[in-house]
This record gives structure tokens, sequence and C-alpha cells, in this order.
């Protein structure tokens, strides 16, 4: 027990010292320690043989995508792409439909692989501009930006290449187009509850008098469409990458593909079917960045500076995420973390619900949809994917309900995606946290319990 009491602390002190703002990068390690204290394991033997291997394992697996899908992002808005699509969506749906321009806006730039920080920041002045003029109160732009980014797209619809849908691939021996139906199904929920709240609230908001309202404070830069290539210039990197991914991952690296056999020997030792989803997530960035860069060349200012930016940007979240995947690795191997699995494991024989509500406390815990998944599943992948297989639960759904459920409690008030987002809009947590809350915890939860529920009848 006095074990278990370690491993609670950490995991206490983890959530609150990242959300007083100490990195990740300095508390996982240390906390990871403090763990391991109270087990009685050798300190410094823990964190070079087993903390600093797995960091350097996920590194291996993931640091491809997050760097391609960091200068992807970055590619996108420095080429006007970004702007491009939102400016012509917005103009589409027309400015009486101000909510529903900006979430189609996020989602089809989340969905194509652009960066939710990116997205936030492009669409940020389009939104602006049309809640001013439709008369939509401004403090439901932060939750309109985030049902766009942070939910269906992040993890729901089959083929996003965001990062949330693309961890578990290596456990699960899955594709990023894991359970297409169910995906699917529940993405179109999320979205239609989502914005069906949005736009009951402006209601409401309007009918007491409330609009835009006044912000003397306020600093949005005038939307400028001069220079942005044609939205149909502007999507055709996002299309690449989606039916690209798919033509790999489920046509071309399957499981029946010849010619991978030397993959089992020295110094590989693997398998395509644990490498094809990353594999064609990889080479279809590829393509698309290189695309990109070609058709909108003469709209850089400096190709060699956007490239270089995305690149750094990819730092700091694969090392943050690399770090917690080492934090999540230390606890697995502490001998008080089998107490703490089997209680896991007891709530249900299912592993749909066990995998579900491992990762979405984690994920509340840590602030993180990504580094709660991978904590969740660096301890207990393979114990989720045994149970799968044994219960006879296809592992694309398990990929896809473990997906889902990362996305709910990790938009707490402390997640950093919310904060920053509350800092572009010049919001606080006060006036628009109740609608980002109820978009990107709340309903997604409840759809997570949802998906639960139809993967065990069956629905792929």
């Amino acid at each position: 027990m006095i074990g278990v009491i370690g491993i609670v602390l950490s995991l206490g002190l983890l959530m609150y010292l990242a959300y007083r703002g100490i990195t990740v990068l300095i508390l996982a390690p240390i906390l990871a320690l403090v763990a391991a204290m109270f087990s009685d394991m050798p300190i410094i033997a823990t964190y070079t043989h087993v903390f600093m291997p797995n960091l350097a394992n996920y590194l291996k697996l993931f640091f491809p995508v997050f760097l391609l899908g960091a200068i992807f992002g970055k590619v996108m808005e420095d080429s006007g792409c970004a702007k491009a699509i939102a400016h012509d969506i917005a103009e589409r749906v027309g400015k009486s439909r101000a909510i529903l321009a900006v979430v189609l806006s996020c989602g089809i730039l989340t969905y194509g692989g652009v960066s939710l920080f990116v997205v936030a920041f492009a669409v940020y002045p389009i939104a602006a501009h049309l809640f001013r003029e439709a008369g939509t109160p401004k403090f439901l732009i932060p939750g309109a930006i985030a049902l766009g980014s942070f939910t269906f797209t992040m993890t729901a619809l089959p083929g996003t290449p965001q990062i949330q849908n693309a961890i578990p691939m290596p456990f699960f021996k899955t594709t990023v187009y894991a359970a297409p139906v169910l995906g699917t199904i529940i993405g179109i929920i999320m979205f239609v509850a989502g914005t069906w709240w949005l736009m009951y609230r402006a209601k409401v908001a309007n009918a007491r008098g409330e609009f835009y309202g006044n912000h003397p404070n306020e600093v949005v830069k005038d939307f400028d469409s001069a220079n942005l290539p044609s939205v149909w210039v502007a999507l055709l990197p996002i299309i690449i990458v989606l039916v690209l991914n798919f033509i790999l991952s489920e046509y071309v690296l399957t499981a029946n593909a010849t010619g991978y056999d030397y993959l089992k020997a020295k110094p590989f030792e693997t398998n395509l079917g644990a490498v094809r989803g990353i594999w064609a997530l990889v080479i279809s960035l590829v393509v698309a960045v290189i695309f990109a860069i070609a058709v909108n060349w003469k709209r850089f200012t400096d190709v060699k500076e956007s490239v270089n930016a995305g690149v750094f940007g990819s730092m700091l979240p694969i090392l943050n995420t690399a770090s917690e995947v080492g934090y999540g690795n230390v606890v697995k191997t502490l001998s008080a973390f089998a107490i703490i699995q089997a209680a896991l494991l007891s709530i249900s024989d299912n592993p749909l619900i066990t995998s579900a509500i491992a990762t979405n406390i984690l994920a509340g815990i840590t602030g993180s949809a990504s580094g709660g998944m991978s904590i969740a599943l660096g301890a207990m992948g393979e114990t989720f994917y045994q149970a799968a297989l044994a219960q006879g639960i296809n592992p694309q759904v398990l990929h896809r309900v473990v997906a889902i459920a990362c996305g709910g409690l990790d938009s707490l008030p402390h997640n950093g995606a919310v904060i920053t987002l509350l800092g572009i809009t010049q919001l606080t947590h006060k006036q628009s946290y109740a609608d980002i809350g109820m978009v990107s915890v709340v309903i997604p939860v409840i759809c997570c319990a949802l998906a639960i529920v139809l993967g065990t009848l069956g629905v792929v």
C-alpha cells in the first residue's frame, strides 16, 4: 500500500505542478522516481534503464509524425492555405451562421492534419469578424474553435492524421482508419450536439440582449484576402494526406503485401502490421508538404524559415509526450502498480470500458490527450489488446474507443490548449470555459460511453 500511495502522490503532483506551469520535461522523470522510491526501486537504475529507454522508444516510433505534422501545419499557415480555407467556408456558410462556419473551418483544417494551435491563430480573426457581424456573443468563439479542433476531428473521425489517432496504431496493429463506421457515427454526434449547444447558447444570449459586446482591449488584425491561394489549391495538400494515407494503409501496406520479410530479421525485428500505419502517415505527410511548398512557392516569405519553424515547433510537444511515456512505464514496472491495474481491470471484464476509463482519467490528470493516452497504453496497452482478442473484440474498435476517450477529460481548465485558446481570443475561463467544457468534455465523454456500447455490439 505504501507503493500505491507513492503512485497516487506522484500523479497528484504531476497534475498540480503542471498546472502551475512547471514543464513536464522536469516533472515526469522526477515524479517517476518519487513513485519508484516508495516502492524501493533503485533510483539511478530506474532512470537510466526504464525511464530513458521508453522515452527513446517513443521518439523512435512517433518523432517523424510529430515533426512532419508540425512542418505541414506551418506550411499550410505561411502559404495562406489555412486562411483561404477558413475564409471560403465563412463566405459560403454566411455570417448568419457564424458558429457553424467557424466549427466547419476548424474541423476541415484539423481533419487535414493542421495543428490545432495553427488553426486557432488562423481562424480567430475570421471568427471575430463573423461573430461581430452576426451579433453572436464573443464568449462563444473559444467554444466554437474548441469544438472544431479538440473533438470529432482529433479523435473520432477515421483517417485524421492528428497524433491522438496515431498513437494507438503500434499498440493495436491498426491504422488511422480504424473502425470507420463507429468513428464516423460518433464524430457526427459530437459535431451536431456541440453545434446545437453553441447555437442554443447564442440564441439565449441574444434573447436577453447580449450580442458580440464591447471589447476595448481586443486586438484583431484586419483579414487580408490578398495573395491567398484558391480554396481548391489550398485543399489539395489536405486531400493528399487523407487519400494517399488511405491507399497506402488499406491497399499497399497490407497483411498480404510481399517483400517485407526482411523486417523480421535484425536489425529491424518487427513486422509490417506493427509499422504500416506509421509508414503510411509519414509518406503521406512528406508528399503533402512537398506539394504544398511547390504550388505555393511564391506565396512564402521564406520557405526555409517556415520549415525550420515547423521543426522547432515539434520539439517540445514530442519531448513532453515522450517524457510522459517514460513516466508511465516507470509506474508500470512498480510492484504496487499491479494493485492499481487489478482495480482498474476489476471495474469491468470489457476491455473497452477499462481502457476508456484509464485513458480518460490519465488524460485529465496530465491535462493532455496524447500524454494521458501514452501513459495508459504504455502501462496497459498490451493487456487491453490481449483482453480484446480473447473476447473477440476487433482491435480497431479498441483503437477508436481509446482515441475518443483521450479527448474527454483532457480539456479540463488546466489543459495547455485551453489556456492558449483563451489567450488568443483574449477571454477568461470565467467568460468562456463553461461552453468549452460542454463541447470538449461533457459531450465527448457521453459519446465515448456510446462508442463503448456500439463497439461492444460489434459496430466497426
